[in-house]
């Protein structure tokens, strides 16, 4: 997740974003109390099926500590995965595998930039239902902590910021029952959004392969990944929400000023339905651009999910044990909430 924007931009695709700040930004002196009732009233979303269907199945409900053990802790053991590297490699293969074992038609995009490999993985199921609604997350890693006073140079381990929006989506993958599905549901895994500000002489794949003098050394912009699926759409989905930086035991998710205030209602709706409300607080307080941001540019309703109270940020202390699986969980529960009744 990346940087921040102004919170007086007048729209929030205006290109007067600035990289952040040594630490992370603090919030607005004030902070904004909203509403947490949408505009137009919100489906009710925790009706299930009944048991005496002959065509139900025994539903799964996501599980944070399935998500936290088998695919936080999976992506871990890659070791960093910054965008070119091996282990980014390794860990879009095993994404790959597992949606696959769970019955997702899965396609990739994959294309270079500036000379380094790029992946996108993209998981659908329902195809042709409606409108995609697409859930997101990025699962590189920063290549240097640049927040990091002792180590900069080092790689980010990425447990908070990377492995667990990863962690949400891949246990979804497992859980949503498809038969509940209205519309077609992607899961977008997204290569290079952890770039911003670096260049290619900052990825250790390029690094490894010719000197120093000779690499590019044009910084990059954030999210190129997410940018390179919004470019490529060929139906306007109907909503897409990015899952970022969720993890952090300590979850504080406030509403993130750039996304759709409608969406955000629902979703926040859906949390307090589910007993979520101290940990989602329906006030404003960041503006990010972060995967959202290409989609809401090109005016599909968007929304962030993110929890950038987030000390471990940019820093080598980014490490499993600052995530808690009741984060994943509630985060997810929320989304499958979501999804199942959309």
């Amino acid at each position: 997740m990346r940087y921040l924007c102004s919170v007086f931009l007048i729209a929030f695709f205006v290109s007067a974003c600035a990289a952040p700040a040594p630490t992370p930004p603090t919030p607005a002196a004030q902070t904004e109390i909203v509403a947490t009732t949408p505009t137009t009233q919100a489906p009710n979303r925790l009706i299930t099926k009944s048991p005496d269907s002959p065509t139900s199945q025994p539903s799964l409900t996501f599980d944070g500590k399935y998500a936290y053990d088998e695919y936080l802790l999976s992506q871990m053991n890659f070791g960093a995965r910054p965008a070119g590297s091996q282990a980014l490699r390794a860990t879009g293969d095993y994404i790959v595998a597992e949606l696959e074992k769970n019955n997702w038609q899965v396609e990739t995009q994959e294309f270079e930039y500036r000379g380094v490999p790029i992946r996108n993985v993209i998981a659908k199921v329902g195809v042709g239902q409606g409108p995609p609604i697409i859930l997101g997350a990025h699962y590189d890693t920063r290549a240097r902590a640049d927040q990091d006073k002792q180590n900069p140079d080092a790689p980010v381990p990425g447990a908070n910021d990377g492995a667990s929006g990863v962690a949400v989506l891949l246990e979804l993958a497992r859980t949503l029952d498809k038969a509940k599905l209205k519309n077609e549901v992607w899961l977008a895994f997204f290569d290079a959004e952890d770039v911003g500000g670096l260049s290619a002489c900052d990825l250790r794949v390029v690094k490894q392969q010719k000197p120093t003098a000779l690499c590019d050394t044009n910084e990059w912009s954030w999210s190129i990944g997410a940018q390179r699926v919004a470019e490529k759409l060929q139906t306007k989905p109907e909503a897409v929400i990015v899952v970022d930086m969720i993890g952090d035991a300590d979850q504080n998710i406030y509403y993130e000023r750039n996304s759709d205030k409608e969406l955000q209602a629902t979703l926040w709706q859906i949390a307090e339905q589910l007993g979520y409300r101290q940990w989602f607080i329906p006030e404003f307080k960041w503006s990010m651009s972060d995967d959202h941001t290409p989609f809401l540019q090109k005016g599909i309703r968007a929304v962030d999910l993110i929890d950038f109270d987030y000390p471990s940020w940019h820093t080598t202390q980014d490490t499993a044990d600052k995530v808690s699986a009741a984060s994943l969980e509630r985060i997810g529960r929320v989304l499958e909430e979501w999804v199942e009744g959309e």
